[in-house]
């Protein structure tokens, strides 16, 4: 872990990362475009209403996925200092806030017709929306000071404290009575979904997950260079 906190190794290592993501990206999407638009049936009882699912479900699976690595890395910060922790986080959480957003606004497209509501506050939407809340609230502390290194620390304690929604929202459906359906992909005893809708949604979160990535170092690197930049505009000034 200490080798990969090292800026330099982990230019090098993004710089092979990055194309397999982009790569990975651009084939699973189509294909899970192609296979969850034309090639699924639609659902008997949501016809094709259903195809929105596609989109949404990964979009929440990654909304939880990113805050849990934002988590982490704010763990990591907090305890071990790593160079790179902080930055991932920061990173991080725009990606997250808007693979939240289009959860939430998905997830209202396929409510008004399955519901009759655009929202209801229900445990899973309200804990959802609550999540969208703690992305915009780390990147607005993350930025509220003029001492970069306390605005960081206060965020990331901020991300530790809110990680305990995260298991609320996945477990909610469970603990409460709700119009949300149950898990219906990761549950025990498997898939609940047929094989012709599962796969373009596995492909389709494989193209998240692959977007992420991609983005994810993309923003990284642009850090890295504006904090050298800044480094040696101040050295600069300096001499």
């Amino acid at each position: 872990m200490q080798r990969f906190a090292n800026p330099g190794k982990f230019l090098r290592l993004a710089a092979v990362v990055q194309p397999v993501a982009i790569t990975v990206l651009a084939m699973s999407l189509v294909l899970g475009l192609i296979l969850g638009l034309v090639v699924a049936p639609p659902d008997y009882q949501q016809g094709d209403t259903v195809r929105i699912m596609y989109v949404h479900v990964p979009a929440a699976w990654m909304a939880l996925f990113v805050y849990t690595v934002m988590a982490v890395a704010s763990a990591v910060t907090l305890i071990w200092r790593h160079p790179l922790a902080e930055i991932a986080a920061r990173a991080s959480a725009p990606i997250g806030a808007c693979f939240t957003f289009v959860a939430l606004a998905t997830g209202s497209l396929w409510g008004k017709p399955m519901w009759g509501t655009w929202w209801v506050w229900d445990a899973r939407l309200t804990s959802v929306l609550v999540l969208f809340f703690l992305y915009v609230g780390y990147i607005a502390l993350a930025n509220a000071f003029d001492d970069e290194e306390r605005g960081g620390r206060a965020a990331s304690i901020l991300a530790l404290v809110g990680f305990v929604n995260v298991p609320i929202i996945k477990f909610s459906v469970d603990w409460w009575n709700t119009l949300h359906q149950p898990a219906s992909v990761l549950k025990i005893g498997g898939p609940a979904i047929d094989a012709s809708m599962l796969w373009p949604l596995l492909l389709m979160a494989v193209a998240f997950k692959a977007f992420y990535v991609a983005v994810l170092i993309m923003r990284m690197r642009a850090e890295l260079a504006e904090r050298r930049l800044r480094v040696a505009t101040l050295a600069g000034a300096q001499g």
